[in-house]
């Protein structure tokens, strides 16, 4: 069952006014949602720091947020803007002591972040990117091996151009650079598998093709070097009308899942804490962002994956509301498991960052 979780008045908590008129949430049973923390206009990529520090990342805005719980309350203290000026930062990832952050056309470091947000320290350029801005904002991670994985989105609709629609990774330094994935048009959102540790990643279809198609997807890679289509086909089974004649469908990698068209599915995080239900854990989220031009819009939500092995065997609505009759109220994006269990979703609409907790 779903249950209704009125959110206008944990926001009036957190010092917002009712005039906000955000909806109510439905979850399953048991769960609730508040928001955490407020304003942090177009909320985007998520880090966790070792002292507790939230990281944020923006695409347009050029700045990265840092929020912290100084006194120890279990409350996140107001969001500060860490860094500003930058070239739409919107991904993020943190390790051994230093926040990494992708903007449009560079990954830099910035090494013991944590005891100098008064301060920043000096950036350290790790890598080059290219330049183009369209589907240019990275999304960027860490998985095994220490190596730090980012995708390069297409530059265009639908275009065939060398180096761009894959995801990429190297190391930790920025060398050794290895194509992980290449036929992605845009992902914006990839996560590992807790058990096996295989990359699964959303990627969002092309435009002007209808309403209906093509679907968004959730693809697996288990290996390097896999293609999974774009330009030439897509969702698996769908050639371009521009590309499709070069190659057939039945040459690439298809979809483990496929979305609904234009949700534009981006966060994508594999459920790693104990404080939900067991049978969520080793469950993959899916932040559906909604779409911008579909005639009857869809997504603006988060569903639940549940995956055996290497097989999506159901796909269900978690959490949703943020759109209705009324129009949009909020465009999740990211998603984080905390250390205490929690599941935090950042919403660059409403420019907040939601947790979700479970009581039986």
């Amino acid at each position: 069952m779903m249950r209704l979780i009125t959110i206008t008045g944990l926001l009036l908590l957190a010092g917002f006014a009712e005039a906000k008129g955000l909806p109510e949430i439905r979850l399953p049973d048991g769960f609730r949602i508040e928001v955490a923390i407020d304003g942090v206009p177009d909320a985007r990529s998520m880090a966790l720091g070792d002292q507790g520090t939230l990281f944020i990342g923006t695409r347009r805005s050029g700045r990265v947020y840092a929020v912290t719980d100084r006194d120890g309350d279990g409350r996140f203290d107001p969001p500060r803007v860490l860094l500003h000026g930058l070239r739409m930062p919107n991904g993020i990832a943190y390790r051994d002591g230093a926040l990494y952050v992708a903007e449009n056309h560079r990954i830099v470091r910035y090494d013991r972040i944590e005891q100098q947000l008064d301060q920043p320290p000096e950036a350290v350029v790790l890598a080059r990117l290219p330049s183009e801005t369209h589907h240019g904002w990275r999304y960027l991670a860490f998985g095994p091996g220490d190596r730090l994985y980012v995708a390069i989105g297409a530059p265009c609709n639908s275009c065939s151009e060398p180096g761009y629609g894959t995801i990429i990774r190297m190391r930790a330094d920025g060398s050794e650079r290895q194509v992980m994935a290449e036929g992605v048009r845009n992902s914006v959102g990839f996560d590992w598998q807790p058990d096996s540790g295989v990359l699964w990643f959303s990627d969002n279809g092309r435009d002007w093709l209808g309403d209906d198609l093509p679907a968004d997807e959730l693809n697996r890679a288990p290996e390097p070097g896999l293609h999974f289509g774009y330009p030439y086909c897509h969702a698996g089974d769908l050639p371009d009308p521009e590309y499709g004649a070069q190659r057939a469908c039945s040459e690439f990698t298809p979809p483990a899942l496929k979305l609904g068209a234009h949700v534009a599915a981006l966060g994508v995080r594999f459920y790693s804490g104990e404080q939900f239900p067991a049978d969520y854990r080793g469950q993959l989220f899916i932040a559906e962002h909604g779409s911008w031009n579909r005639t009857v819009p869809d997504g603006y939500r988060i569903g639940l994956a549940r995956i055996e092995g290497d097989r999506v065997i159901d796909y269900s609505l978690f959490a949703e509301g943020w759109l209705s009759a009324d129009g949009v109220s909020g465009r999740p994006v990211d998603l984080l498991v905390m250390p205490d269990g929690a599941l935090l979703v950042s919403d660059d609409h409403a420019g907040v960052v939601y947790r979700i907790t479970y009581t039986p």
